[in-house]
């Protein structure tokens, strides 16, 4: 489950399992698997971070972090 916040400031936590794909128009725009569409003030970015920590929370150890040495 992910925190977002619809554009008239309402926040509300997102099944981010059901996201289909997420895309900016400008405002962000999140297609569920149902077809439904949610317009939300968190960037594009913003939406994929909390779905990868989201995720990284359920299934620990699936993700490796990528570091470059400089």
């Amino acid at each position: 489950m992910i925190h977002v916040t619809r554009l008239n400031g309402a926040e509300f936590v997102l099944n981010a399992e059901l996201i289909r794909e997420v895309e900016a128009t400008p405002d962000t725009i999140i297609t569920l698997i149902t077809g439904e569409k949610l317009m939300v003030r968190e960037p594009v970015d913003e939406v994929v971070a909390a779905v990868l920590e989201y995720r990284k929370q359920i299934q620990p150890g699936m993700f490796i972090e990528r570091t470059t040495d400089t």
